[in-house]
């Protein structure tokens, strides 16, 4: 590895160990071994590192989730939403669960705005990426409108899915609760 990996490994050690506001950009270089310099000459600043690393993070995590091709229900039925949001419930339960940067993030937004602007355009591909797992396809196929809609709509759902998991776990809603929910809002929806 170069140095511009070195440092995205090590700012992802830091961040799962002390979160971003706490991390420094000495305890970067330490964790990996690169120097001060390094992290300007390679992404900037050490906000912009960071936020390269918890989009690396987010990505490492989505890799545990079920590929596509494995999912046991069909595309966009009930059960397959809540088949999905079962494995990523999972993913928040974990102790060291990298979802807790995610409200550190959203607080710190005004003050980091070129982190928030980096963030929101990976919230973005984010949404593109979450689509195919609940509704089946490939994600090159995804369109912005889908994006713009569904896939927004996903989002809204996981962030405020975070935020309750992170906030109180022992009342935040699993995922039989969501489609549950879901269910109930389609079935109003059908009688109108």
């Amino acid at each position: 590895m170069g140095h511009r990996e070195d440092l995205l490994e090590g700012a992802k050690r830091c961040l799962r160990a002390k979160g971003f506001a706490r991390t420094t950009a000495r305890d970067i270089v330490k964790e990996s071994g690169t120097n001060l310099a390094s992290i300007g000459y390679h992404y900037g600043s050490k906000d912009k590192l960071l936020a390269e690393a918890y989009v690396a993070l987010v990505g490492d995590v989505s890799e545990d989730w079920e590929p596509t091709d494995a999912f046991q229900t069909p595309a966009g039925s009930f059960e397959r939403f809540q088949e999905v949001w079962s494995g990523i419930i999972r993913t928040m339960r974990e102790p060291d669960s990298i979802w807790h940067l995610s409200m550190e993030i959203i607080a710190m937004g005004d003050q980091l705005p070129e982190v928030r602007d980096h963030l929101a355009h990976a919230q973005r591909e984010a949404a593109r990426g979450l689509l195919p797992l609940f509704l089946g396809g490939r994600e090159e196929d995804v369109t912005d409108e889908d994006v713009d809609s569904a896939g927004q709509l996903y989002n809204t759902l996981m962030t405020g899915l975070i935020a309750q998991w992170t906030f109180d776990p022992k009342t935040a809603p699993g995922a039989e609760q969501l489609t549950a929910g879901l269910r109930r809002v389609v079935e109003a929806t059908d009688r109108t």
